[in-house]
């Protein structure tokens, strides 16, 4: 793995909450949901119900956009990751064990799980230098 995902990773890591953007037809969905991180397959765990506006949404377009934040009014203390991917229903037997392993009151819900594949990162991190940007994957002009 190369040193900007492992700073990814390790940021992920230290979090659990993300905000998940939606969209189908002209309908458009923001929510925040409890996460698990898979680093191998690079995927977002979560859960959500068949009911949900965003999970309507992605019955219909399943790519997704969102963002993992450390809360801080400090400048130098700001970090903050957006990713796209896309979404889909959660089949892998070890992936639903790392969220229930990190969310084992969740398995009293029998909750429905989904997949988040990632296929771009952007990490700010001031704690490298004001404004400091990570790309992933790295774009090569």
């Amino acid at each position: 793995m190369d040193e900007n995902l492992k700073k990814i990773v390790s940021f992920l890591d230290k979090h659990h909450v993300m905000s998940l953007a939606t969209s189908a037809d002209s309908e458009l969905s923001v929510c925040n949901l409890f996460y698990a991180f898979d680093e191998k397959e690079l995927s977002f765990i979560v859960a959500s119900s068949d009911d949900t506006t965003h999970i309507q949404n992605i019955l219909k377009n399943p790519n997704v956009a969102g963002s993992v934040v450390l809360e801080t009014k400090s400048v130098g203390k700001i970090q903050g990751l957006q990713f796209r991917g896309y979404i889909f229903a959660l089949e892998d037997s070890e992936l639903k064990k790392l969220y229930f392993k990190q969310f084992p009151y969740a398995l009293a819900m029998n909750p429905k799980l989904w997949q988040i594949k990632i296929e771009y990162f952007k990490m700010t991190d001031n704690s490298f230098g004001f404004g400091k940007k990570i790309i992933w994957p790295e774009l090569s002009l």
